[in-house]
């Protein structure tokens, strides 16, 4: 590339990174380099507090992808969450959570990042920018039209994210957007654009703070009400939660015990009659059924224990 080339290239971007709100000057914070340590902690803490409201906004878009999501696990569809850098990391960050909280195939639930594993701890240069990289990317986890593809991208820019979702789009996918600027791509481009606009960040253009907290909260609401309308939650039980570690074997325990009012012991042997599944042994304690009939209600129920115990 000529040096004018790569000169006018650049003027482009400037001029499009000037239109992002997420890249804008904070007129709050321009004194943030002159303050003590608490009062700098204030001035983002401040800001901070402007995320769950915005996030609040979008819950109208947001329960149309919950919906979709809900649909694509009921005929064997997945969840990907697609992004670069911090939105990446987001996505790959709340979707290997799934597994262990709601004992779902880690690939029902996944997260895919520009640049591929390394990229997770470290920054692969260039890998945002490559159209191809975010098509291949979606090729090889062997994308089907019956899968939800969020793309997430805080400037709605991001070359990569937008070449995943034109692709997904193409193939029949539901596809979602997860951004903070509300005139983008990655906005426009999906079926369904989530847009929390939390304005600039404490440290221009550090997009990993205000912009990645929405976007965290986004996925979060997300996942988890996907789960609940599956019937992963009874009450507000996390009865599905996949005890593969001390922590979660007491947590499991626990579970049983809020929901029927057992003992300790009473937990831990209906756990064992279950295989250590929590919402077995629930029902096995509610409906003193044994482990087989109680799991043959379950299946009757699709798996929703609060219409299992009703049955």
């Amino acid at each position: 590339m000529s040096p004018e080339s790569n000169f006018n290239q650049q003027r482009a971007l400037l001029e499009e990174l000037n239109g992002i709100v997420s890249e804008g000057q904070n007129l709050d914070t321009l004194d943030i380099d002159l303050l003590d340590s608490r009062e700098i902690l204030t001035k983002i803490n401040l800001e901070d507090q402007k995320v769950a409201a915005a996030v609040k906004l979008v819950i109208p878009e947001i329960a149309k992808a919950v919906d979709h999501i809900v649909t694509a696990f009921k005929q064997g569809g997945r969840l990907i969450y697609i992004g670069a850098g911090t939105s990446g990391r987001l996505g790959i960050l709340d979707a290997v959570e799934c597994a262990p909280t709601y004992s779902v195939s880690d690939q029902q639930v996944m997260g895919i990042i520009a640049g591929g594993e390394t990229a997770f701890k470290k920054a692969v240069e260039g890998a945002e920018d490559s159209l191809k990289l975010g098509v291949e990317d979606l090729k090889a986890v062997n994308l089907q039209a019956k899968d939800v593809v969020v793309g997430i991208a805080a400037s709605g820019r991001t070359p990569y994210v937008r070449a995943a979702i034109e692709y997904a789009k193409s193939i029949g996918c539901i596809t979602v957007g997860v951004t903070c600027n509300p005139n983008s791509a990655v906005m426009k481009l999906p079926d369904i654009g989530i847009c929390p606009v939390v304005g600039a960040e404490a440290v221009t253009g550090s997009t990993r703070m205000k912009s990645g907290t929405a976007q965290k909260l986004v996925l979060n609401m997300l996942s988890t009400a996907s789960m609940i309308r599956t019937g992963k939650v009874y009450k507000n039980l996390m009865v599905d939660v996949n005890a593969s570690n001390e922590k979660l074997h007491a947590r499991a325990i626990r579970i049983v015990m809020q929901a029927t009012d057992c003992t300790h012991q009473q937990g831990v042997d209906a756990l064992a009659q279950a295989k250590q599944s929590a919402k077995l042994a629930i029902l096995i304690i509610l409906t003193g059924k044994d482990a087989a009939q109680a799991e043959q209600m379950l299946t009757q129920a699709d798996g929703f224990l609060r219409k299992a115990v009703e049955l």
